[in-house]
């Protein structure tokens, strides 16, 4: 089958609708449900069968795909929305009805170097998964030393550490198609030489500081984000030096108020304009 992607949630740390807010996205989005509603951060990786993040909504997206096996998990950073449905392999892999109790099976956690590390400071994580690892036996913790590659059902994976040092992307190659994943946390980023030219590029958009259709400013020119979030426009900027042959973007926050047909009138746009960039949306499929 070669690499696919499924975008199992196209949110931000904002998902669309946000709960109890009466904004016209958020409406639009309860009414007419995905493409319009969007769910928090997480993609999975056919060929390989590798799940990237676990979003709190995560057994809600997993139940809504076309997900048959997880092999493995790799976490991008340790943020919440990133993070907090990690009872997912509980779910998955606990054997409760039996007794003595015996775990159905054991999904091997990849956390890069500075996940690793960050994991045992934030949230509890690290504690967590300790007890998934050695009380329900239903995961198996491995760090991963920047540099490492891992290679499974005959896929090459290489963790990619960013300018904000805590996040990673991920490099996924088999047999001469190159699948680069860019979760979150793009801001600064100088994609090396290993990263470019990728069949696809999935990236997070950025914050909209200004309405990408009108031009009208959207956030406040002090806006404390704006220091430490990449913007619309640093996005394209770092596509034009990917140079990948297709783009998608996904992690598209509530804050910045563009609906799916907002973002089609976009993509249209950028692709007159020779950009080959679409925006992802929950439960869509694409093969590399």
């Amino acid at each position: 089958m070669g690499l696919r992607v499924e975008f199992l949630g196209t949110g931000g740390s904002m998902p669309i609708p946000r709960a109890l807010c009466d904004c016209a996205v958020c409406v639009q989005a309860r009414e007419r449900g995905i493409p319009y509603a969007r769910s928090n951060p997480s993609v999975f990786v056919h060929g390989p069968d590798v799940l990237i993040d676990t979003p709190g909504e995560i057994n809600n997206q997993l139940n809504r795909s076309t997900v048959q096996q997880i092999t493995a998990c790799f976490y991008s950073h340790w943020h919440p929305d990133h993070t907090m449905g990690r009872h997912i392999f509980s779910l998955l892999n606990a054997g409760f009805p039996v007794w003595p109790y015996q775990p159905r099976r054991t999904t091997p956690l990849y956390l890069p170097q500075q996940v690793a590390a960050d994991s045992r400071q934030f949230l509890g994580i690290w504690d967590h998964l300790e007890y998934l690892e050695e009380e329900e036996q239903v995961i198996e913790i491995r760090v991963l030393a920047d540099g490492e590659v891992v290679e499974t059902g005959g896929v090459a994976i290489r963790p990619l550490r960013l300018a904000q040092d805590f996040v990673y992307a991920f490099l996924f190659e088999e047999s001469g198609k190159r699948l680069l994943v860019v979760m979150d946390e793009i801001d600064g980023w100088e994609p090396p030489e290993e990263a470019r030219g990728a069949d696809l590029a999935v990236i997070p958009k950025g914050l909209a500081e200004f309405h990408p259709l009108t031009g009208e400013r959207h956030m406040p020119a002090e806006h404390p984000a704006l220091d430490v979030e990449a913007t619309f426009e640093d996005t394209l900027a770092i596509v034009e030096k990917l140079n990948a042959q297709r783009v998608v973007m996904t992690h598209i926050e509530e804050s910045d108020a563009l609906s799916h047909d907002d973002l089609e009138q976009l993509s249209a746009q950028l692709r007159a304009d020779g950009l080959n960039i679409t925006f992802a949306y929950d439960t869509q499929i694409i093969d590399v």
